[in-house]
């Protein structure tokens, strides 16, 4: 056989070899590590969030196999989630928006205090400031954002009598923005920014008189062991997001990335359901009542909202909180506030 004939077989059975190993290699797992949320914050990072990623490859229908770990297992603040995406450490992160604003003020014109009292107007908030959103974050961190969901309306649980907002005057009260710190700062409180893992001890040791979160989570967490109030009125909704590195993003085909897309399109429609549920079942649990199905029972004064307080939340827009977050943002991103008017006003009847 001369040496061309030979070549000329050895040339097609290299090229039958590779056919047949290019189906295997484009099946090849990825692999990509998460951030989740922390897990003392309950029942969304338990029941949606956990099994999604845990499941990942069946939920998207993409050849993706997640290493999954709540924030408060890694070692890492909820703080520094932008800064270790930005760095390349993790692909997927369960975005908690309000803990990162310092890093990225523009983030916190999501869920502004005041804003979004409601689950339904909380939706059109996120919906109108998406976009902009996402651009900032892909632009100043490299991330793009997949998904916004609410934790749901962030309520007060005091472990002193109260019986209307105005009664917080004097005490010191649990937050996790600088936002929220103006606003109680306005009705008279002294704000004291302590993380969600430690705000148990510290209303158990009286370091705080009151604490700030959903009915969901201070269930999950045992705050009622140590409250004795909750005023169901809601400051903020506790806007979260899902957010990807454009690393791993761009690795992704553009079929599969709108796979992705819609996978975590549905996973975030689930938790905004999921999350209103949880929301009138857990301030059921929290003050003793029925129907109580997904929490522990505990005997919590209800204190009754009043239409007076009402108003006072949903002035603070104007008065404390778009001020406020407005100078800080135009400072590090030039145009900031005149964007969230021309996008999020509207929705907001804001002139």
């Amino acid at each position: 056989m001369s040496y061309r004939s030979r070549f000329k077989i050895l040339a097609a059975v290299a090229a039958l070899a590779a056919t047949l190993v290019l189906p295997a290699h484009a099946q090849e797992k990825i692999k990509f590590k998460a951030i989740g949320q922390p897990l003392a914050t309950g029942l969304i990072q338990k029941n949606k969030e956990q099994p999604f990623f845990e499941n990942f490859a069946a939920k998207t229908g993409l050849p993706i196999e997640v290493d999954y770990k709540p924030i408060d297992t890694l070692g890492i603040k909820d703080t520094e989630q932008l800064r270790v995406m930005k760095a390349g450490l993790f692909d997927i992160v369960s975005l908690r928006v309000s803990q990162n604003s310092r890093d990225e003020p523009t983030i916190l014109g999501l869920d502004l205090v005041g804003a979004s009292p409601d689950y339904a107007t909380g939706r059109k908030v996120a919906k109108a400031y998406f976009d902009t959103v996402d651009a900032r974050l892909q632009q100043q961190f490299n991330v793009k954002l997949l998904g916004v969901w609410p934790f749901g309306p962030q309520i007060l649980f005091c472990k002193k009598p109260i019986a209307k907002l105005a009664d917080i005057k004097g005490m010191k009260v649990r937050v996790y923005d600088q936002n929220l710190a103006k606003f109680i700062e306005l009705v008279g409180g002294t704000p004291v920014p302590v993380s969600f893992a430690d705000t148990h001890q510290s209303l158990s040791l009286g370091v705080v008189d009151c604490a700030i979160t959903g009915p969901s989570s201070a269930n999950s967490a045992g705050w009622p062991e140590v409250t004795t109030h909750q005023l169901p009125l809601g400051f903020q909704m506790a806007l979260n997001g899902y957010a990807i590195s454009l690393k791993a993003w761009n690795q992704l085909k553009p079929d599969q990335q709108v796979k992705l897309k819609a996978a975590f399109d549905k996973l975030t429609d689930e938790i905004w359901t999921y999350s209103e549920e949880l929301f009138q079942d857990a301030l059921n649990c929290n003050a003793g009542k029925d129907p109580c199905t997904t929490g522990k029972k505990f005997k919590l004064v209800n204190v009754a909202v009043t239409p007076a307080d009402g108003e006072l939340v949903r002035s603070a827009v104007t008065k404390v909180s778009l001020p406020t977050w407005a100078e800080v943002c135009d400072k590090s991103n030039p145009g900031c506030s005149q964007k969230w008017h021309a996008q999020v006003a509207p929705v907001l009847g804001l002139k």
